[in-house]
């Protein structure tokens, strides 16, 4: 037998519109040439206004279907713009993808001010993009999705950046909960979606690496299953790359999971007296 063909999410429709943040680069900017590949229209978010500028040219969109925003989504009032401005030029919105972020922040007791900037981008520029655009989306009474992009980070939370997996965490958290809310609202249409990709090669990667790592994906490989996932009503999109595979991620998150219920020391995938017991765990 064949494979069975799935049907594109409806909000990924033929003139359409999505609000992309963090747009100018990355696995925004793959999103965004998905999406105009097609036939949406994109408005593409981000805080440097050459990158946009530079990124709306790479799009080659036909007249009228890209538009830029020079947004910092730590800031209410950015984002409240960068829905108006969308929808004066639209109309309407179909997609919202909460895809800003930045690292480094920082461990439990140092770098303070990274803390502030992680969590204002990747924590409070989600819950900036919810509150100011989820109740004009459901009161479109069309289909929509609103996707926010998260971390394994956030799931498993490995030592040394902890402001980043806390952002992550929390964007986790905001998602899940978005995801209830969503569908206890009658006659709302619009579903959420948490995008979690692997190694992907990336501006927030490519400073440490001039060339595309062997294990690490392209962006336009975590946006093909993106639309591939969400297309199939999943609201968790766990990416692999080249190095980890799907089913390893699963064992390290259940292991993270079972700390909890078998009351190990926080964090025991990396405690030397549980070295042995994970590895054993991962070959089983």
């Amino acid at each position: 037998m064949g494979a069975i063909a799935v049907t594109m999410h409806p909000a990924l429709a033929a003139g359409r519109a999505a609000v992309i943040t963090g747009g100018a680069s990355g696995i925004g900017l793959a999103a965004a040439k998905r999406f105009i590949a097609l036939g949406m229209k994109v408005c593409l978010a981000d805080t440097n206004d050459a990158a946009l500028a530079a990124a709306v040219a790479a799009l080659g969109a036909p007249a009228g279907t890209a538009l830029a925003v020079r947004t910092d989504v730590s800031q209410l009032a950015d984002v409240q713009r960068l829905k108006e401005t969308a929808y004066a030029t639209f109309g309407e919105v179909a997609v919202l993808m909460n895809n800003a972020g930045t690292a480094p922040g920082g461990g439990p007791w140092d770098h303070y001010e990274r803390w502030r900037r992680v969590l204002d981008v990747n924590l409070w520029g989600v819950i900036n993009g919810v509150q100011t655009f989820a109740q004009a989306m459901i009161d479109q009474k069309t289909p929509g999705a609103i996707i926010s992009t998260g971390s394994k980070q956030g799931i498993t939370c490995p030592p040394g950046d902890t402001a980043y997996n806390v952002s992550k965490a929390g964007v986790k958290v905001l998602t899940e909960a978005l995801a209830h809310e969503l569908r206890n609202v009658p006659g709302c249409r619009i579903s959420a979606h948490l995008l979690v990709p692997g190694f992907t090669f990336t501006g927030i990667t490519r400073p440490r690496r001039a060339e595309k790592p062997d294990a690490a994906w392209w962006p336009e490989q975590v946006v093909d299953m993106m639309v591939e996932r969400m297309s199939a009503g999943d609201f968790y999109i766990i990416c692999p790359d080249n190095d980890v595979t799907t089913p390893v991620d699963h064992k390290r998150i259940q292991w993270a999971a079972e700390d909890i219920i078998q009351n190990r020391p926080a964090l025991s995938r990396w405690h030397p007296d549980y070295k042995d017991a994970f590895a054993a765990f991962m070959k089983a």
